[in-house]
């Protein structure tokens, strides 16, 4: 275990933030080495992908549940030096992982056909986007199993594991993807199908090296069989923080989708473009929620520790820190956002989409980055309400503005990326009043003194 609740804030905060920035750039590789391959098949290949993707919001919605309240518990109990619960709540973590899986892959198996006929522009699309979540679907159900063994060893302090776990798969992922999507070698290219089944491939192997790393290697949290059997209590506590940060990916699934919904009758060249911008868009955000990442497991174990003006000291750092990065960006995709997106389309149309998106959806990176930060606060204080709160405003001021003007006679796409960006705004004075409001609850004024 490492304590963070001693030595200077700022440090801990870069020394957890750069290797779990490492690990979602490759996480994030995953998704743009299927896209540079898919991009070569043709727009109704990418909008099938990129469609079919959102699903992964669902999965990502329980696996915040499960990973979060993992591992702000996991990081309280370290501060308070309490390796039973911790233990405790990793095991319990994993039975829950096993039945989510499995209900990922019931449901998702049920219903694909359904989603995808539900957003598509055409019937290439659905046909290519149901075919991808058939094969990517196992991939996505494991994943439960890499987030409760990353948040465990995130909340102790020890994120190195995952991520050097993180970057064999994407290795792996992006070795195979050439073979599997375009065929190089074989002459049997699997297209959309190969995408999906390269990253399950990919995802199944990281399993099995991160289990083994706990068998062998793993000390202060272990497996414990006389553990896994359910235990409500603890279930009823991993949900208590976990559901609404769940809950706030679930929101994002809904909002991705009414996008996806009203750009619709512009065809499959709109939705490819928009597919595009969105995944390096979240590329980019890729070094501000490693700092925000990493302001949870560095607040919530102060937080257990009741070193409560450390907490504070780790919200002023990680807003700076990445304010300036999100900053920095904004820049980049306010000059050159085509650059970004050329990459992985050769229609004309597809790139001019995504670059528009780029560059108007710049203009809230820096308030995304607050909301991040806030987002984690929340986790560490042990109450992620307040921030499903301030996702939901978001849904609200945007969704229902969206549906009316996509039925209006002069809609166009940016119509709705200037919405995005007000919204935003909105949600980011929402999130920092309520974190406000929670510091003054939880964090009283005679908290001892340290070093920030």
């Amino acid at each position: 275990m490492e304590d963070l609740t001693v030595g200077s804030v700022p440090r801990h905060i870069i020394k957890l933030a750069a290797p779990i920035a490492i690990g979602m750039v490759f996480q994030t590789l995953y998704y743009l080495v299927d896209l540079f391959f898919v991009g070569r098949i043709g727009e109704a290949a990418i909008a099938g992908l990129t469609s079919a993707g959102n699903v992964q919001f669902i999965v990502m919605a329980l696996t915040q549940i499960l990973g979060v309240g993992t591992m702000a518990l996991i990081a309280q109990a370290s501060g308070r030096k309490d390796r039973d619960d911790a233990n405790l709540l990793f095991n319990q973590s994993i039975g829950m992982a096993v039945i989510y899986a499995a209900a990922t892959l019931v449901c998702g198996y049920a219903f694909a056909g359904f989603y995808m006929r539900s957003l598509a522009a055409d019937a290439a699309v659905i046909a290519a986007g149901t075919e991808y979540l058939l094969w990517f679907l196992p991939g996505l159900a494991l994943q439960f199993a890499l987030i409760a063994m990353g948040a465990a060893l995130r909340g102790t302090g020890i994120v190195t594991p995952t991520i050097v776990v993180q970057v064999s798969t994407v290795a792996l992922n992006a070795a195979l993807a050439p073979f599997m999507i375009g065929g190089w070698l074989t002459g049997r290219p699997f297209g959309v199908m190969g995408a999906g089944l390269s990253t399950s491939i990919s995802v199944a192997i990281g399993v099995l090296m991160l289990s083994i790393y706990f068998v062998r290697l793993e000390r202060y949290v272990v497996f414990d069989g006389r553990l896994l059997r359910p235990r409500w209590a603890t279930w009823k506590r991993i949900l208590r923080v976990g559901l609404p940060p769940g809950g706030e990916f679930a929101l994002m699934f809904v909002y991705m989708a009414v996008i996806y919904w009203a750009i619709r009758g512009f065809g499959a060249d709109a939705q490819a473009g928009f597919g595009v911008g969105t995944r390096v868009m979240q590329a980019v955000f890729l070094p501000a929620m490693a700092i925000s990442f990493a302001a949870a497991p560095v607040g919530g174990q102060n937080v257990g520790a009741k070193r409560h003006d450390r907490v504070r000291a780790t919200f002023r750092h990680a807003v700076v820190m990445g304010g300036v990065i999100m900053l920095m960006l904004t820049l980049f995709c306010q000059i050159r956002p085509g650059l970004l997106v050329g990459g992985f389309s050769r229609d004309a149309t597809v790139v001019a989409v995504g670059a528009e998106f780029l560059q108007i959806i710049s203009w809230n990176f820096v308030a995304m980055g607050f909301i991040f930060t806030c987002s984690s606060l929340f986790q560490a204080l042990g109450n992620t309400v307040p921030a499903l709160i301030a996702s939901a405003s978001r849904l609200l001021t945007f969704a229902v503005p969206a549906a009316l003007l996509s039925g209006l006679p002069w809609f166009e796409l940016r119509h709705l990326w200037f919405l995005s960006v007000a919204t935003v705004g909105l949600q980011a004075i929402a999130a920092g009043l309520l974190l406000r409001r929670e510091f003054g609850r939880k964090l009283h004024a005679g908290a001892r003194d340290a070093t920030a």
